[in-house]
């Protein structure tokens, strides 16, 4: 192909049309050589009068003439065929076709004329040597390459270079008529960076280093040194000629009881070092890398050594010309350093420093100012330019950046000298993680302190609503339905009870709720829902359900399992309409269980969950996904993505809180199509298989077999709320018992003192003022060893069985009505009186 773009193909016959019009012009001279002739002849005949010497003169032109035509043919081949006679280009392209080698043929204009498709590929088909798309440098060396080889055949071959790649390039000149030039392009082969380094480091760089008292070595991940400077071999060897390849880099060093580091060599004697290792490792591979359960690749490190006390100056003037290598060497260091000229500008700063200090752009602000609060920029600027102009020294000072202003920093600074135009060194530590674990452990710890109050407005409220919830059960049983408050009465009871589900909302968020758990089935539990759930969903959203084989038994509350996974239905519904632009969104809800093994969850390489069978419960909709920037706060409570006055913010928290207390887990994530795009949302629950043991079987078996109470008895009432206390005296006076009341412990302890073997149960609330209850109930156990004790509690039963260590012990949940805390006693003295009896 050539300049112009035409390939050798089409050349041949333009060639072809040329030669022909020469032909035609040939002949046309002929013409013209013979009518001269026949003027001549004519010019003689006029001139001589002669016929005689006329046709003498005519036979010489003939026989000249014969004897031209004759000369003229005979050592030369036909014009035609010679012109004709043009390469065959496509045999060249086939011949010159290699894969790591770039190929070119151009003429004596620089017109390319062929080329292979490495070429092509690397230059592309446009451009012709010498002119090629490299940076300006390369091609002045093209250039001369080029008239080098045109003059003397051949030249040295040079380097050349574009943005991303680097070749050799060799010219050499051929052709029939030496009117062809022939262009090669080899790819520079990359060396080994931590190779380089060792190079450098027993190099110049090296010796720089040495030279401001700065021990390097490069040590292998197993503790061996692969190369070091003569700073190194000097203090650890005494001779700076000495071998330390293969060395173990422990072994030069040791450390005295306030563990500070000498050189083996010179022991006490010597300074004390400051000892720096630097991975040689990619910061965005290793941070990839650094999956949970999973081992980071070990690395080469620099093992920096400086003498304990002296700051980073004192750089020798060995060190002009090597800013250049040691921004590359400061570059690879997971601390974030800069350095500034005189005036304070910026010159460099490193990867870490950039994400330290919140620069996104590739371009450095003119000033260190620029990445400091306005408070602090005047402080900052006044340091850099006094450790800039000043005598080499360090030190550091506190300051905010501006992508973080209410965290204070230490910014470090040492005067520099020798390394050109840098003359303050920065250090600033990257705490982008730290950051972000900070962050955690505060949310953490607003979300444990949110729990606690949450707990304890339940709790206090839950007392408030058991004196209403009784009252106004105790007022149903004077009306009939029909009378002019009956309505009223059931509209306050309906309106507690619903401020009873809210406190339960707030228990089950703080992981405080009473749960009644129960040997269960998961496809039991989505069986019963089912049908409330198709009501939830509407008729446009499809229900899907499908279950494992071998579901292991799970225990828990079931109505709390059915509000989980009505709480999901719900979230899925609102996403799916709001996906679809509103009501009527056609969509899918699936729920499916799957049987997860031991040796799945050990498969999985999960720190969170330990290994054990578990029940799985996933919940995938066609709702359009969780986006990445809301995932991490979708449980905490009363953070919502749905318009206001739409939720609460507490469904997925009290989801959350349900499970978490059931000893399962949660994960939330996005569910994707065959085409690899986000379609839904995805919630899977882990519950953890329950093995039913003999005393279970045995408890129930026993209950079963108990006879019935037949009623009546003595009760002690312990309740520091008036009002609770009154409800509950009411209630279970009207079912025929006999109550004895105490306002708290020290008074119902001194009213069972007086008669112990009159009461046959305990009725007390947990926490109260003085002694509270569990202390009462194990002064009572002494002299009473199995009276039955009936706890009644705002917070959550399994949290006061783990805080009371005592036997035969009962618990009933505030707020209760009428009928609750009447059955609930019932129950525990016929599941008591047999024992009681027998201890009588």
């Amino acid at each position: 192909m050539d300049a112009q773009g035409r390939t050798p193909q089409s050349v041949a016959p333009r060639r072809m049309s040329m030669l022909k019009l020469q032909e035609s012009r040939r002949m046309v001279d002929g013409l013209a050589v013979a009518a001269a002739v026949l003027a001549s002849v004519a010019l003689i005949q006029f001139a001589a009068g002669s016929i005689t010497v006329t046709l003498a003169y005519t036979g010489g032109l003939v026989v000249l003439g014969l004897i031209a035509f004759v000369a003229g043919r005979t050592p030369a081949s036909n014009p035609v065929t010679q012109s004709t006679d043009v390469p065959d280009w496509a045999v060249t392209v086939a011949a010159i076709e290699l894969p790591d080698l770039a190929i070119a043929i151009t003429d004596r204009a620089n017109r390319l004329v062929c080329a292979n498709s490495a070429f092509e590929l690397w230059f592309g088909s446009s451009n012709g040597p010498p002119r090629l798309p490299v940076d300006g440098a390369s091609a002045d060396q093209l250039a001369r390459l080029a008239r080098a080889s045109w003059r003397d055949g051949k030249a040295e071959p040079v380097t050349i270079a574009d943005e991303h790649r680097s070749w050799t390039a060799s010219a050499v000149r051929a052709g029939r008529g030496d009117d062809y030039m022939i262009w090669r392009f080899s790819p520079v082969v990359r060396s080994e960076p931590i190779a380089k380094i060792g190079k450098h480091i027993s190099g110049l760089f090296g010796r720089v280093l040495g030279a401001a008292g700065i021990v390097v070595a490069l040590v292998s991940p197993d503790g061996t040194v692969r190369a070091g400077n003569q700073a190194l071999a000097r203090r650890a060897f005494g001779d700076e000629t000495a071998r330390m390849t293969g060395q173990e880099f422990v072994h030069l060093l040791r450390s005295d009881e306030r563990e500070r580091i000498y050189f083996a060599r010179e022991g006490k004697k010597g300074s004390p070092q400051t000892l720096v290792q630097v991975p040689l490792a990619d910061p965005d591979e290793a941070a990839r890398e650094a999956v949970p359960g999973k081992a980071t690749a070990e690395s080469p490190s620099l093992m920096l050594l400086i003498d304990a006390g002296i700051g980073i100056g004192g750089w020798s003037s060995e060190t002009k010309g090597q800013a250049a290598q040691l921004e590359g060497l400061l570059g690879q260091l997971p601390l974030g350093l800069a350095t500034t000229d005189r005036d304070g500008h910026f010159i460099f700063a490193n990867p870490a420093f950039r994400r330290a200090a919140g620069i996104t752009s590739d371009d450095l602000p003119p000033y260190p100012g620029d990445i400091v609060v306005a408070r602090d920029k005047t402080a900052m600027s006044d340091a850099v330019r006094r450790f800039g102009q000043g005598p080499a020294s360090s030190g550091d000072i506190a300051v905010r950046l501006r992508n973080d202003p209410d965290e204070p920093v230490s910014m470090g600074l040492a005067g520099v000298r020798g390394l050109g135009e840098a003359a303050v060194l920065m250090s600033l530590a990257d705490t982008t993680e730290e950051a972000r674990l900070k962050r955690q452990v505060a949310q953490a710890t607003k979300m444990q302190a949110v729990g606690q109050l949450a707990g304890g407005v339940a709790h206090d409220f839950n007392n408030v609503l058991t004196a209403i919830i009784g009252y106004c059960d105790l007022m149903l049983l004077r009306h009939t339905p029909g009378d002019s408050d009956y309505d009223d009465i059931q509209q306050i009871k309906a309106n507690s009870n619903r401020a009873a589900s809210l406190t339960r909302q707030l228990l089950a968020f703080s992981r405080q709720q009473t749960l009644q758990p129960e040997i269960i089935q998961l496809p039991d539990i989505l069986s019963e829902v089912g049908q409330l759930l198709k009501r939830l969903l509407g008729a446009k959203i499809t229900l899907k359900v499908q279950h494992d084989r071998d579901l292991g038994l799970v225990r828990a509350d079931p109505r709390q399992l059915e509000q989980v996974i009505i709480n999901l239905a719900v979230n899925a519904r609102d996403a799916i309409q709001s996906a679809g632009g509103g009501e009527g969104t056609a969509g899918t809800l699936s729920f499916v269980t799957r049987r997860v093994e031991a040796r799945d969850i050990r498969r999985m390489g999960t720190e969170i969950i330990p290994a054990g069978d578990y029940t799985v419960l996933i919940a995938e909709d066609t709702g359009g996904g969780i986006p990445q920037n809301v995932i991490g706060n979708i449980f905490e409570p009363f953070f919502t993505t749905k318009e206001q006055g739409k939720g609460t913010g507490l469904g997925l928290s009290t989801v959350y809180g349900i499970v978490k207390q059931s000893g399962g887990f949660i994960f939330a994530g996005n569910a994707k199509g065959p085409d690899g795009k986000v379609k839904g949302a995805r919630f899977t629950l882990y519950l953890p298989v329950h093995h039913v043991t003999e005393e279970e079987i045995k408890k129930a078996e026993a209950e079963e077999t108990s006879r019935e109470w037949s009623g009546g008895g003595t009760i002690l009432l312990v309740e520091d709320e008036d009002m609770v206390r009154a409800v509950a005296e009411r209630a279970l006076a009207r079912q025929g018992y006999t109550i004895v009341t105490a306002s708290d412990g020290d008074e119902g302890l001194e009213a069972f003192l007086k008669e112990p073997d009159r009461f046959d149960m305990v009725l007390t609330d947990v926490v109260m003022p003085s002694m509270d209850g569990p202390a009462m109930a194990k002064e009572i156990r002494k002299a009473r060893p199995r009276l039955p004790i009936l706890f009644m509690s705002g917070y959550a039963e399994e949290q006061l069985r783990g805080e009371i260590d005592i036997d035969n012990m009962y618990f009933i949940p505030k707020p209760f009505s009428v009928k609750q805390i009447g059955e609930k006693v019932g129950d525990v003295l016929r599941h008591s009186s047999r024992s009681e009896r027998n201890d009588r």
